[in-house]
């Protein structure tokens, strides 16, 4: 992998530096200051990861990921910043991750690990289609994907948000979401996270063949259905495998559930 680092503090960069090559086997290319020398430098050159400040002279972090995400071929964002309140727009942005500074070694590594993992998970049918073969997961063909919405294990790869953390999650562990207020919980089998998007917008980032919105303020994931058991007004309560809470299906969403169960 080759990797950029973006940094206007000299001594924060030099320890970056020090620690990717410490901890993984990526190539750092060049350590840039200013977000306007950074745009120059990818119209030149190509990179996979980009670990980007978010205070930096000419153009922001964040406004220099809004024009990286624009890019035909988009490397990882891993954002590396002092400032917590950004890491809700850091999700918007599908970044790969946002690491706190002062840097904390630990976190490092296991971010670096996790980052190399899913370079190669995505990266893992180029030399078969090179050679005119095609490597199918699950039976099913993924054509035109980008490394953001590739296919990992049985679905497809989404970032969730929890507390200064986003966790790349494979959509088919989430079992469910529920709307509250302004934000959305999601429900999966490592835990709940806390998303700042409305569950109309979380549902438009899923696979629809999927997940189903079975009430105003529920979706559900097809697959995570355990029982289904009748409810008052011809309606249904769903239980899911490994969690105790049960999910509504809406009057008016019975038909349609009753269609795609089968049933």
């Amino acid at each position: 992998m080759r990797a950029l680092i973006v940094e206007d503090e000299i001594p924060a960069s030099e320890e970056l530096n020090y620690l990717i090559q410490e901890h993984s086997e990526i190539e750092v290319v060049a350590c840039l200051e200013d977000g306007l020398d950074v745009l120059k430098f990818l119209q030149e050159q190509e990179v996979d990861v980009i670990f980007l400040d978010i205070n930096i002279p000419s153009l922001d972090g964040m406004m220099l990921a809004h024009h990286i995400g624009k890019f035909a071929s988009k490397p990882y964002i891993v954002f590396t910043t002092a400032y917590k309140e950004h890491a809700a727009e850091a999700f918007e942005l599908e970044a790969f991750d946002y690491i706190l500074k002062p840097y904390d070694e630990k976190r490092i590594a296991a971010m670096l690990l996790k980052l190399e993992n899913a370079f190669k998970r995505d990266h893992a049918g180029e030399g078969l289609v090179e050679h005119g073969q095609a490597q199918v997961t699950d039976d099913t063909s993924v054509q035109g994907s980008s490394p953001k919405a590739s296919v990992a294990g049985s679905g497809i790869r989404i970032n969730l948000l929890r507390n200064d953390n986003i966790i790349v999650t494979d959509t088919a562990d989430i079992y469910y979401a529920e709307a509250q207020e302004k934000v959305t919980k999601v429900y999966t089998k490592n835990g709940e996270f806390t998303m700042p998007v409305s569950i109309s917008d979380f549902h438009g980032r899923l696979p629809q063949e999927s997940f189903f919105r079975c009430h105003r303020s529920y979706l559900v994931n097809l697959s995570q259905i355990r029982e289904i058991v009748p409810w008052f007004n011809n309606t249904y309560l769903l239980r899911l495998r490994d969690l105790e809470a049960e999910v509504p299906v809406s009057r008016g969403k019975v038909k349609e559930f009753r269609q795609l169960m089968r049933i």
